[in-house]
Order: C-alpha cells, then sequence, then structure tokens
C-alpha cells in the first residue's frame, strides 16, 4: 500500500506542470465554448495520474519479471536462430500490444484514409520484431554498437532519397510511438535477460531498443513506397478533426477496453507456453506474476480511456488557439514556450521513461529523477523545434540530420554503457501521452498553417508529423552528456 501511494503521489507531482498549462489556456487565454469540454479535460488529468500509476504497480509485478524469465530462458535453446527466432517473434507481439501505436495509426488515418490503422500497425511492429532479433544478434556476437548505430542510420539517410516526402516525418514519429509503455519494458527485460545469462558486459544490457526503432522507419518508408506506387502517387488528405471521434464515453471505453485487451493478450498467449515447457517457475511465483497483470490491466484501461477522452482533443485545440489569424502575430512564439513545459511535463509523466530511469538506478546508481529531468529537458527543445519547423514549413531532415550527425560523433567519446543507453532512450520518450497530446498539437498547428497559407501550403501529413521524430533524436545527445558527466565523475 504504501509503494501505491508513493507512486501515486510522484506521478501527481511530476503531471503538475501540465495541469498548469491546461489551466492557462482554457480558462485564461482562450477558455472552452461548452462546458463539457471542461469535464472531459478534468476526467482525462486524472485519469491520466491514476491509470499509470496503477500501471507501474502492475507493470513492476508482472511485465518486467516476465520479460527478464523469458530473455533467461531463451538461452536455454541454445542455438542462436532460435534466440533470434523468438526474440522476432517476442518483438512484434510487443509492439503490436503498444497504445502509442494504435493512437499515431488512428491518428495518421483521420488525415490520409487510404493509410489502413490495421496495416499500418503490422508495417511497424513487424519493423521493430526484425530489429529485436538482430539486436539480440548483437549481443550474442558482441558486435560494437557504435559500429551498428553509425552504419544503421547512415543507410537510414540513403534510403529516405527514394521516400515519398510525406512518409519521412511519420516514419521517424512510428519509431518513436513503437517503442512506449508495454513494449519498453518487456524488450528491455528482454535484453537484460539474454545479456547476463550469457555473462556479457553490464552495458550490453542497454541498446535493444534503440537498435529495435530503426525497424519501424524502415519499414514506414517501404510502406510509403508501395503505397505511392499502388495509388499513382499520394492518396488526398482530409481535415484533421480530432475532438468529434471522442465525445461517446460508452464508445470511448469500448475501444479502450478492446485495445487493452489486444495490449496484454499476446503477452500472457507467448508467456504461458514458456513457463510450461523452459522456465518452470513455482506456482507462487507464477501466481504472483498473474496477480499482478490485475493492476496492470486496470492502468491501461483508465490510461487509454483518459487519454481518447480527455486528451485527444486539447493538443490540436492549444495549437489552433496559438496560431488564430484573430490573434496578433506575435502570440503564436508564445506557442514555442508552451511547448518547452509540455515537452517536460509529458516526458516525466510517460511511464516508458519512468521504467527506463529506475532500471539505471538499479544497475548503476545513478537516481532516477536525474536520468528522467535530462530526458524531458531534452524533450522540451524538442518541441519546441518541433513548432518552429511547423511554423516556417522547414523541411524536418535540415534538423534531423545534424542532429543525428552530433550524436554519431558523440558516440567516440561516451561510454559504452551511455550509448546504448542513448539509443534506448530516443525509443522510449514518445509513448502514448506524447503520441496523443503533442501530435494533435503540431498537427492543429500545421492545419492552421495551411489554412493561413491556401493551395501554396505544404501537406499537412507532411509539416504536422515529425514531434516524435524530434523527440526520438534530442535524448540522444543528451543522455550522452550525461554520460560524460557521469564518467568524469567517476575520475
Amino acid at each position: 500500500m504504501k509503494d501505491a501511494l508513493r507512486v501515486l503521489k510522484e506521478t501527481f507531482v511530476t503531471s503538475l506542470p501540465l495541469a498548469v498549462i491546461f489551466i492557462i489556456v482554457t480558462v485564461f487565454i482562450a477558455p472552452f465554448e461548452y462546458r463539457f469540454d471542461y469535464i472531459r479535460l478534468t476526467v482525462g488529468y486524472i485519469g491520466v495520474v491514476v491509470g499509470q500509476s496503477l500501471f507501474l504497480i502492475g507493470l513492476d509485478k508482472s511485465v518486467l519479471p516476465i520479460g527478464k524469465e523469458i530473455g533467461a530462458s531463451l538461452i536455454k535453446l541454445k542455438k542462436a536462430v532460435f534466440i533470434i527466432f523468438f526474440g522476432v517473434m517476442f518483438g512484434f507481439f510487443a509492439t503490436v500490444a503498444e497504445p502509442a501505436m494504435w493512437v499515431l495509426a488512428r491518428q495518421t488515418h483521420m488525415i490520409v484514409e487510404a493509410i489502413h490503422v490495421t496495416v499500418f500497425v503490422i508495417v511497424m511492429s513487424a519493423g521493430i520484431g526484425a530489429f529485436v532479433g538482430f539486436a539480440l544478434f548483437r549481443i550474442i556476437k558482441d558486435i560494437s554498437i557504435r559500429m551498428v548505430f553509425a552504419v544503421c542510420y547512415l543507410f537510414i539517410f540513403l534510403v529516405i532519397i527514394f521516400v515519398p516526402e510525406q512518409f519521412i516525418a511519420l516514419a521517424f514519429d512510428g519509431s518513436g510511438a513503437t517503442t512506449g509503455d508495454i513494449s519498453v519494458p518487456f524488450v528491455m527485460a528482454l535484453g537484460i535477460g539474454v545479456a547476463t545469462s550469457m555473462r556479457q558486459r553490464q552495458e550490453d544490457s542497454f541498446g535493444i531498443i534503440g537498435l529495435a526503432s530503426i525497424g519501424p522507419i524502415l519499414s514506414v518508408f517501404i510502406y510509403g513506397i508501395v503505397l505511392r506506387f499502388v495509388h499513382n502517387g499520394m492518396p488526398p488528405e482530409s481535415i484533421y478533426a480530432p475532438g468529434e471521434l471522442s465525445t461517446d464515453v460508452v464508445e470511448v471505453l469500448s475501444a479502450s477496453l478492446l485495445d487493452t485487451f489486444i495490449a496484454l493478450l499476446p503477452l500472457l498467449i507467448a508467456f504461458i507456453p514458456f513457463q510450461l515447457l523452459l522456465i518452470k517457475m513455482q506456482k507462487t511465483a507464477f501466481a504472483r506474476l498473474m496477480i499482478g497483470i490485475i493492476p496492470l490491466f486496470a492502468g491501461l484501461l483508465i490510461f487509454l480511456f483518459s487519454i481518447d477522452f480527455g486528451f485527444a482533443f486539447v493538443g490540436s485545440y492549444i495549437g489552433e488557439v496559438f496560431m488564430h489569424p484573430d490573434r496578433a502575430y506575435w502570440f503564436r512564439f508564445l506557442l514555442l514556450g508552451v511547448g518547452f513545459v509540455l515537452g517536460i511535463a509529458i516526458t516525466l509523466t510517460e511511464p516508458a521513461v519512468t521504467v527506463l530511469g529506475e532500471q539505471l538506478e538499479e544497475m548503476i546508481g545513478i537516481k532516477s529523477m536525474t536520468t528522467r529531468l535530462t530526458l524531458a529537458i531534452g524533450i522540451g527543445f524538442s518541441a519546441m523545434l518541433a513548432i518552429l519547423k511547423i511554423m516556417y514549413e522547414i523541411n524536418i531532415l535540415w534538423f534531423l540530420v545534424p542532429l543525428y550527425l552530433i550524436a554519431l560523433v558523440m558516440m567516440k567519446f561516451t561510454p559504452r554503457l551511455f550509448v546504448g543507453l542513448a539509443f534506448d532512450s530516443g525509443g522510449v520518450s514518445g509513448g502514448a501521452l506524447s503520441s496523443a497530446l503533442l501530435t494533435p498539437l503540431t498537427l492543429g498547428v500545421a492545419q492552421a498553417v495551411a489554412f493561413a497559407a491556401g493551395p501554396d501550403a505544404q501537406s499537412i501529413l507532411t509539416n504536422g508529423f515529425g514531434i516524435i521524430a524530434f523527440i526520438s533524436v534530442t535524448p540522444l545527445i543528451a543522455i550522452q552528456v550525461l554520460g560524460m558527466v557521469y564518467r568524469d565523475k567517476l575520475q
């Protein structure tokens, strides 16, 4: 009970900046037209705090131990081909279960109807699965993580030449969304289990999420190329209106309940055969894991419902408020400060970021809040850059190429442990809350820019996406800086 209250208190405190932004914008700057919107926002905020707390408690009691047990049991298969095969399978199932990815897929479908939600999810999940297998292969063969990241990102920026412009930012966003609240704890625990069982170096436990994040970028690139070929060009876009989809409580609750079942069922189905054939833990330990699923299920259900019902419309509303043509031109620049605070607040509230911080504290003693604050500040700047890019319709590659280049060069001067950790942190930062609040905000800004610019405006798909791409790259720099500071303190 004490642990539950501690988690609830910590979650509430870290989410306060989010509440302050909501109050300032929706009460003092641009009040809602309908009172019901205040009810939706209040329910959404309370639900996110309670849901995240329950989710984290359940995660610690169920998904993390399950991932470690499966990772350790894979070594019993002895042959590398079997270890990699099951790594691919579990990576795929864990990603299909990822709430943030379904949120992003639904938002993409709102803009381009030809992008099918389920197909989009399967494409991104396949990318994750393939690169989880590759990450396990790297651990088994002890290949240099610095070399692997350098080669992979060089390949990505070469392939971009052939990719439709509308799919570049979306692919990087998909990469961040696929590694969130379910997949990160499970896949990271899987990597820890394999590395520990093989008596590999401690730093080999990190980097698996960073490598896995490369898969969806390449798979969405391929999907975009195929879609353009099938439609003889890019299919038409629609007006982005998230608020219209989340007013029916029963409908949203039913959808959230279904998403929760979809999220957790594949992992349980995959775990039980391993328990019976390889793990064979005692009945009491197995029963504790199953009991831990209850708060996990309840927390995820409340979290998803609160996002869809209470938060889906707020991001778009905030973006359009600051870009409204009736306001003074300078007013839109206040959105940069709002984006910075929202980036910090959302990062501190993301469950996957909390899990990463706690695992690092357990392994090498860096305080969880130190890691989370480092990420939060980096992501605050991410949000500012993304909003600036949208306001002036700047090609996202003018930002991503230099930022990734800086991150890759920094690897030479960063302790090996922090290289893997940095790329992992880039993957974990774009969770369900980021997808549900920051993506609608940037899409709302892009839509306002498009209306103002008329027929010469960039596509909303091209200009509106990219926030999670920024969220995925700035932590690579921030965490490597933390690694350099930590190394200097040891000397």
